[in-house]
């Protein structure tokens, strides 16, 4: 049994991972099962690289903010601002903190002074601009939207003016009330102002596209497709607060779905530009449904990767990462008898594991489910081995 699960490694390398793949993917995503340990960002930093050099990935894609992600791929491409303030302002979720990924940022704007645009490498975030404790206002993306239509189409195709729009939103703090998370009557997500909202940023998208020949004739194709992300986003929002008015049962089952699916959107727009490496949880990336358990029960939504292997295809890859141990957090030796402790067995500090054949090589006996005595790390779960493309096996991950 050692002797068969041995010959399912590799040592890591990009090459490693392209080989359980049937091709070169439009999106090979690369899942984490907890976030901020900066060795496993060190690992994805490695990994792109790689993919640049040696596949012709030009894009990185990561769970952030895909509005605020515009400043980071602002500066890798043109060096416009400086290192510090597109880390402060360019990440949600805290990330920009992370050594990892300021790493990522600074080698993405080494590689790319001096080269033409078209062998430049780009940046993006593909998660709604949601935080843990609230959503934001869909003040700037909606307000985004109209300016760029404003300019070039009639004012009467227009279905309102700048100033409507204003007045509409109104104060910023009514949006982003954290209140409203667990509260449904905190939300202003089913106000008239938001109703009215929802069906303007419905015609300003619909114009969008009704005028695309002429946009694109009058403006620069980024610039339209930009235009089409704020347009998803703005649209994304809305019906997100919409979602946190809802005072069913079902109101963080929809929550839930509606942010992976602002996720499924943004990827399958990048995937449009070309192949793309995407780097977030697991359980927004794998094939099958995601579950979590939060404050009024369990939840059960299609993660952003299924809905776009629904659509791609063999053209979507997905290679979760598994671990060992996160001592620091708490979380030691796995068990013989799982997934994560017969990896743990073998002398390789990571490899890349074909999946399928490892679930070949247990014989139809299922390992045990993990269990984590840290609520941050969400162990593999062993029903889905077979189900992606590969794994990532890192033994220990260690603090600093």
């Amino acid at each position: 049994m050692a002797t068969d699960i041995k010959d399912t490694t590799r040592a890591f390398d990009a090459a490693a991972v392209m080989r359980l793949l049937p091709g070169r993917p439009r999106l090979l995503a690369l899942g984490e099962p907890t976030h901020g340990e900066d060795s496993l960002l060190g690992l994805r930093n490695e990994l792109f690289r790689q993919l640049v050099e040696q596949e012709g990935y030009r894009t990185i894609a990561i769970e952030s903010d895909c509005v605020a992600g515009l400043a980071v791929d602002a500066y890798v491409t043109s060096g416009e601002g400086s290192l510090d303030e597109v880390m402060e302002h360019g990440f949600s979720h805290g990330w920009g903190a992370f050594p990892g990924n300021r790493a990522l940022v600074r080698w993405m704007r080494a590689h790319n002074d001096g080269r033409p645009a078209s062998e430049r490498i780009r940046f993006a975030g593909f998660d709604g601009p949601l935080e843990i404790t609230d959503a934001a206002s869909p003040r700037r993306a909606l307000t985004a939207l109209h300016g760029y239509l404003a300019p070039h189409v009639d004012a009467d195709l227009l279905p309102c003016t700048a100033q409507a729009l204003d007045l509409l939103l109104g104060a910023d703090d009514r949006w982003t009330d954290p209140a409203a998370m667990k509260d449904p009557a905190a939300s202003v997500g089913r106000s008239p102002q938001a109703g009215r909202l929802r069906l303007l940023a419905d015609e300003l998208t619909e114009l969008l596209d009704a005028q695309t020949p002429h946009l694109l004739a009058a403006t620069p194709r980024e610039d339209h497709d930009r235009a089409h992300l704020y347009a998803r986003t703005a649209t994304g929002l809305l019906r997100y607060h919409h979602a946190m008015a809802d005072p069913s049962p079902a109101r963080m089952t929809r929550l839930c779905a509606l942010r992976d699916s602002m996720m499924a959107r943004n990827l399958l727009a990048l995937a449009a530009r070309g192949p793309v490496l995407v780097h977030a949880h697991n359980s927004h990336l794998q094939r099958e449904k995601s579950t979590m358990r939060m404050w009024q029960g369990p939840v059960e939504w299609w993660s952003a990767g299924a809905l776009v292997h629904a659509r791609l295809g063999a053209r979507y890859g997905f290679v979760a990462t598994a671990l060992g141990t996160i001592r620091h957090r708490g979380v030691q030796e796995p068990a013989p008898d799982t997934v994560e402790g017969l990896l743990y067995a073998l002398p390789d500090d990571r490899c890349v594991v074909d999946a399928r054949r490892l679930a070949a090589a247990l014989d139809g006996t299922p390992p045990a489910p993990r269990t984590s005595p840290w609520f941050g790390y969400a162990p593999l779960d062993p029903a889905h081995l077979a189900a992606g493309d590969g794994l990532v096996f890192v033994k220990d991950v260690r603090q600093g």
